[in-house]
């Protein structure tokens, strides 16, 4: 067994995204194994490895780990992306907790009906451009600083990066209006490990295609 991470999820940004990320961000060098039909989940499931019998699950350290955030914070805490001190912990902790948020909204989008699609789309522009991002842009504005805590990198970036990016694939102009996070944008993505990571080849997922949609609803339903 190799030292490196490996991934168990299916082939697609979804849950694990955020993990890969995070693993990308540290310069981790991770291994996958696809999840490709209901059987390899099956199998999962009945060898023990999923303790809720869910995926992602992320093997690490000896440990098959599950629960996609419990499996962020320890990525986090293990390569310092989470913050000197238990408030800046706090601070990263309810940044990422909004983007998530944001998050599950911009990636259910491709799972709605055809007839709800347009409501759910205005609904992601609006609450993005006047709930979420006007939050990190004033963040951005009231300290003054390159990162959103501490004036480090932290998993808020990356995960603040990760979202933006999502949300461009949207409405590519859903910045318009926030000069800072352009700046941070192209400031996070410049970060050599990042920018590896935004290279076209690396493990990073497209956004899932509306015929796969029933494919990914077939494993998991």
């Amino acid at each position: 067994m190799s030292g490196k991470p490996k991934l168990h999820y299916f082939n697609g940004r979804g849950r694990m995204e955020p993990i890969r990320w995070l693993l990308a961000a540290a310069g981790v060098e991770f291994e996958e194994s696809f999840v490709e039909k209901k059987d390899d989940l099956t199998k999962l499931q009945k060898d023990g490895s999923l303790l809720f019998q869910q995926v992602p699950m992320v093997e690490i350290d000896g440990m098959k780990m599950v629960q996609s955030r419990a499996i962020a914070n320890y990525i986090a805490t293990k390569y310092n992306l989470y913050g000197k001190d238990l408030k800046e912990r706090a601070l990263i902790d309810m940044y990422v907790e909004g983007m998530f948020d944001l998050n599950e909204q911009l990636m259910s989008y491709n799972f709605q009906p055809a007839d709800k699609k347009e409501q759910h789309f205005a609904n992601v522009v609006d609450k993005a451009t006047n709930r979420y991002f006007p939050v990190f842009e004033k963040v951005l504005k009231d300290h003054g600083q390159d990162f959103l805590v501490g004036n480090q990198l932290s998993r808020a970036d990356v995960h603040l990066l990760d979202t933006i990016l999502m949300a461009e694939e949207f409405k590519p102009d859903i910045l318009a209006k926030f000069p800072l996070l352009q700046s941070f944008k192209a400031r996070i993505s410049n970060i050599p490990t990042i920018k590896k990571y935004l290279q076209p080849g690396s493990q990073r997922k497209p956004p899932i295609r509306p015929e796969e949609v029933p494919k990914v609803i077939a494993i998991f339903y």
